[in-house]
């Protein structure tokens, strides 16, 4: 790699996905990716007692999608994913779709936490564990503060039902992957050749 190479790839307000070389074809397959990645997480998923809400792969999933490449790309790539499944393709969790659903508010959730942590990540919150487990919780958080009041109105829940249901059965999990992001995203730019 060049050192003007070099500079540009690792220039202030780069993600993970501008290592690789700029076209629009690498930009529609990384957004088709990330929505094809948050589609297949969402199938790891197991079932929480007393929710309609699973466990599942798809929050870490959109979380790394945004990060990696960043807020615009991020944005669409997740859009992509809810519209689809909104629209018919069986790729929420447990292969469901459409956007009735209790939990659909947590896909628009991570529709605006990926474009978040994306942005974030163009100021070098990707870089970092303590940084990096900061944009996780925050990510999270998003997910949920959409979420949560959406599973409370679909389902007639009260709010302090939603919580319980829809929230703290999952602070666990959430923690978890806070944890795998904190040495995955860090540990990439590193392999990357970080200066």
């Amino acid at each position: 790699m060049s050192t003007a190479s070099a500079s540009v790839s690792f220039r202030p307000g780069a993600v993970l996905a501008d290592l690789l070389p700029a076209s629009r074809a690498r930009d529609i397959a990384l957004v088709a990716g990330g929505a094809a990645l948050t589609g297949l997480a969402a199938q790891i998923a197991v079932p929480v007692p007393g929710s309609p809400v699973p466990v599942t792969g798809q929050t870490f999933a959109a979380l790394l999608v945004g990060t990696a490449l960043g807020a615009r790309r991020g944005f669409l790539s997740l859009g992509l994913y809810a519209l689809l499944g909104a629209v018919g393709l069986p790729w929420f969790a447990n292969g469901t779709s459409g956007a009735g659903g209790a939990s659909f508010g947590y896909v628009l959730g991570m529709l605006l936490a990926s474009t978040v942590v994306g942005a974030l990540a163009r100021r070098g919150a990707d870089r970092s564990v303590l940084r990096t487990a900061g944009a996780m919780a925050l990510g999270s958080a998003l997910i949920y503060a959409v979420g949560v009041p959406y599973l409370a109105l679909s389902t007639g829940m009260s709010f302090g039902a939603a919580v319980a249901a829809g929230l703290t059965p999952f602070l666990i999990g959430d923690a978890l992957k806070a944890l795998l992001a904190m040495g995955l995203l860090p540990a990439a730019w590193k392999l990357a050749g970080r200066p």
